[in-house]
């Protein structure tokens, strides 16, 4: 039986629902705190989410209403897919009664047989009482030594030596084990889907995920025996000693709809590509933000859907308990902090200070003395990702300095981003968000060379994008630069000014500690041709002009 979720995301916008099945969440994910929800699993993609009760409906009744909301290709997807789980679920079930009436013949069969074996043995045993009395005395013989052997296994063991099981099938290991339904699953049968029946599991692939429909929710219940693995090595929170270095992965609970926003009252500086998306999210998820940005009237559109306006970085800073800034490189981060009317002049003791910025680990780490010498608590949290994904709430958060902080940003990284990571001491944070850049910048350059190589050999570039999404670098990042390249469309979703910033600062993170970056330099030359070409206010797709011309 399948249920549906209709999932609002309040004034800003209403998704729409989306298939899935209610599933025993990783040990290692925390229930949010607030109204009752449940752990569901969407169909056509690998998101996972908390989903409160109230948005659970029936599946087959509002399946057609369902249909007429979605024209999309990813749900028709999602549709086909809980059709071949229905499918596969109705094999099963016919292929274990064909088994069991197999099953039963066979073992009736046996009785009978066996029944003939015993007449003929009691007239052989009769023939010679000397050859029964031997024999009597090997069985008991072989019985204590059976006995024996049991003896000296342990009790747990003794326990699965015993244990029935049916013919023809092999015992499974421990990959196998179902898990066992919770008492959280059970409810839910007792409510909203009351008088359905549980359907024979099936663990399918999950294929085509689109980062999308990470927040969209609907779900179908399901007696939950799947496998965890994958949403495991997502979520598992795992630590890694490196030097005093302490890194830990944050559940991905941003996907959920379930969050229950911070009482404290939250402050951002900077409302540029990425900083815009962040405080939408914000906003979407009832928490109370003031917004300041450099430019006024980008204060505007989030004015009128609630936000406060600060005058000021000093004037937010000591109206709210927790300041988020979002700025362009290390001038502006500490201009914004130790100019005129800066973040520095509204600190005082238990402020809060966290700077989203891409920026060096020297930058963050003199911006968080100067915060902790008045003081407040600083948190460095660099964001990977894009303009889309900044929209999407689908960010990537590196955090690094004050743990506590960390934690009491929760419900505000989770409404921005899909995890977050929190990598230990002050300025882990910017070296890591450095090199992720890094590589990324490096790869862009790649990608502009290999279309620009098939254009001068007479190869088509539509087919060489065709092959590569076949291949094993196929990715949503590919796909999309390459389609701005073909179509010459390079609106900014990402900055070419600040990529090849990044790339600066990242091979200069390599010469302090003599590492080479040849593969980084070289890219980062052609970035700085690029701008001299006047694209540095285009997408960071548009190093492949410096190839052409």
């Amino acid at each position: 039986c399948l249920i549906l979720s209709f999932f609002s995301r309040g004034k800003l916008g209403r998704y729409p629902p989306w298939p899935g099945k209610i599933v025993n969440p990783p040990k290692d994910l925390k229930k949010p705190r607030g109204k009752k929800c449940f752990f569901v699993k969407f169909f056509g993609t690998e998101d996972h989410a908390w989903i409160k009760v109230e948005q659970l409906k029936p599946y087959h009744p509002h399946k057609e209403e369902m249909i007429k909301i979605n024209k999309g290709k990813r749900f028709q997807q999602a549709v086909d897919a809980v059709e071949e789980f229905l499918r596969k679920t109705k094999g099963k079930d016919q292929a274990s009664s064909h088994n069991s009436t197999e099953e039963k013949n066979r073992r009736n069969s046996s009785e009978e047989r066996g029944k003939q074996s015993a007449g003929e043995e009691k007239r052989k045993a009769s023939l010679s009482e000397g050859k029964v009395k031997k024999g009597t005395g090997e069985g008991k013989k072989r019985v204590s030594s059976v006995s024996s052997e049991r003896g000296s296994k342990s009790p747990l063991k003794r326990a699965q030596d015993q244990s029935p099981r049916k013919r023809g099938r092999p015992p499974k290991d421990e990959k196998d084990l179902t898990i066992p339904e919770s008492s959280t699953v059970k409810r839910v049968m007792t409510g909203t889907v009351a008088g359905f029946k549980w359907p024979p599991s099936v663990s399918e692939p999950v294929k085509d995920s689109d980062p999308h429909f990470h927040h969209f929710l609907l779900s179908q219940t399901e007696k939950p025996t799947v496998c965890y693995q994958a949403i495991t090595k997502k979520l598992k929170v795992c630590e890694e000693e490196t030097g005093s270095t302490s890194i830990q992965a944050a559940d991905s609970t941003a996907v959920n709809g379930n969050i229950t926003p911070t009482d404290k009252k939250i402050g951002f500086l900077g409302l540029g590509l990425m900083g815009s998306g962040i405080v939408s999210n914000l906003l979407k998820m009832g928490h109370t933000v003031t917004v300041w940005n450099r430019t006024a009237e980008k204060c505007d559109l989030f004015i009128q859907e609630g936000a406060r306006l600060g005058r000021t970085p000093a004037e937010v800073v000591s109206t709210c308990d927790i300041t988020f800034a979002c700025v362009s490189d290390p001038k502006a981060a500490k201009d914004l902090v130790l100019g005129p009317s800066g973040v520095l002049q509204g600190i005082r003791p238990g402020k809060c200070y966290v700077d989203m910025s891409t920026v060096d680990a020297d930058t963050v780490t003199e911006l968080a003395q100067v915060i902790v010498s008045r003081g407040g608590r600083f948190l460095e949290a660099p964001v990977s990702g894009n303009q889309q994904l900044s929209n999407d709430g689908m960010l990537v958060i590196l955090a690094a300095g004050d743990r506590g902080l960390y934690e009491d940003c929760s419900s505000c990284f989770q409404a921005m981003g899909k995890t977050s990571f929190f990598l230990g001491e002050v300025g882990n944070a910017a070296k890591m968000m450095l090199i992720v850049n890094m590589v990324q910048g490096s790869f862009m350059a790649t990608i502009a060379e290999g279309l620009t190589l098939a254009q001068v050999t007479g190869q088509s570039q539509q087919t060489l994008l065709d092959i590569l999404n076949q291949g094993q670098l196929a990715s949503i990042f590919l796909d999309q630069k390459c389609q701005n390249i073909l179509q010459g469309n390079f609106k900014p979703d990402f900055y070419l000014k600040y990529i090849q910033k990044d790339l600066r600062l990242a091979i200069a993170l390599g010469d302090s500690v003599n590492h080479p970056t040849p593969m980084a330099a070289a890219a980062n030359e052609v970035y700085k041709r690029a701008k001299a070409l006047d694209q540095s206010d285009n997408d960071m797709s548009a190093v492949y002009r410096a190839y052409i011309h």
